[in-house]
């Protein structure tokens, strides 16, 4: 129920935002842009009535969402991915954007699939990895195009990390094209350095700020500073979920659903969410799974997946075991109890070293 006489869209932008009022009724009572700036918001929705302003997720959504709550209206930062209706119009403006998120949340706000936004010290500390990970791909992508030019003149390079690329392949670069990639590999030293400067900082975080947390997350094999800093981070209120097991949907690797009467097809994991911590569940699953993994429920669980056999069945085993990591992560922390890499099998009394 809407206790508010006014509903208030804003499709935000980088210059300027589209603004959409709506009375008790549902008529328009304005429809405007202003600049996008804490100005100019704070001059336009300050001496106002209070209202329901309806945002959606964005590169400003964060800003303006906590100055328009500090200004004493009920503000709402809609689910971008959930909301389809505005990127599937036809006449997609950002007048009609703006229309239609007031409509929306007039309505019914449970469409809007409402986010909050993480706090200013987690936020901060989250762009540290976030930075991090974005050198990361700037390595792999300088890595790749090394590659692909020393093919395309007919030599190859050993086989290696993208870590350990400049120092195992360097000597074998062959000589024609060492003015033409040699600055490539320079890049790649400083990437290198670059990243080696954020894993100390991360690791010393993991020690500092968030030492409790993720002491008990870092007892599960394949989970370092980096992927326990990122769980913290980017959920960081664990008790957001009302069941652990709702951890795996909320990172997109839950299967898609498409059942209508008696198909119900196998379909691939949605791939909602945070992608680069589903990359990092993934990297922990392969861990747990390869040859160096040690024995304990969560290889035995993906082992029995993965000797089924099929086409796929490594693969679904991978994904199934980083979604049951995410879960374990979770219920964990919001236990604060002592990893037991044998706990479930000890429960259906099966053997364990």
């Amino acid at each position: 129920m809407n206790k508010y006489n006014t509903t208030i869209g804003i499709d935000l932008g980088d210059e300027y935002s589209a603004i959409c009022e709506l009375d008790s009724e549902g008529e328009i009572m304005e429809q405007s842009k202003l600049r996008t700036s804490q100005e100019v918001f704070r001059k336009r929705f300050k001496s106002m009535d209070k209202a329901r302003i309806i945002l959606e997720t964005g590169t400003h959504s964060r800003w303006s969402s906590a100055l328009l709550k500090k200004l004493g209206h009920e503000v709402i930062v809609a689910n971008a991915r959930r909301l389809r209706m505005i990127f599937k119009n036809e006449n997609k403006t950002d007048k009609v954007d703006a229309q239609m998120l007031a409509r929306v949340g007039r309505y019914d706000v449970k469409l809007l699939s409402g986010i909050t936004h993480r706090g200013d010290k987690a936020h901060r500390d989250l762009e540290i990895i976030k930075a991090r990970h974005f050198l990361v791909e700037q390595r792999t992508s300088t890595v790749v195009r090394i590659r692909s030019v020393v093919k395309s003149f007919g030599h190859s390079l050993p086989p290696c990390g993208a870590r350990y690329f400049t120092k195992k392949t360097r000597e074998h670069l062959p000589a024609e094209l060492e003015d033409t990639l040699g600055h490539l590999y320079d890049i790649l030293e400083l990437l290198n350095e670059k990243i080696h400067l954020y894993d100390a900082q991360i690791e010393a975080l993991s020690k500092s700020d968030y030492a409790t947390e993720t002491q008990l997350l870092r007892a599960i094999p394949g989970v370092g500073p980096l992927t326990s800093m990122s769980f913290i981070l980017i959920i960081e209120d664990p008790y957001r979920f009302a069941k652990s097991r709702d951890v795996g949907s909320y990172f997109g690797l839950r299967p898609r659903l498409d059942q209508s009467g008696n198909k119900d097809p196998q379909l691939p994991i949605t791939k909602c969410g945070n992608s680069m911590m589903r990359r990092l569940l993934v990297q922990a699953s392969h861990h747990i799974l390869g040859n160096f993994g040690p024995d304990c429920d969560l290889r035995r669980f993906g082992m029995r997946i993965a000797e089924r056999g099929g086409k796929r069945a490594k693969k679904r085993a991978v994904i199934a075991v980083a979604r049951k990591l995410s879960v374990l992560l979770h219920r964990l922390w919001v236990d604060g109890e002592i990893y037991d890499p044998f706990y479930n099998a000890k429960r259906r009394g099966e053997v364990t070293p």
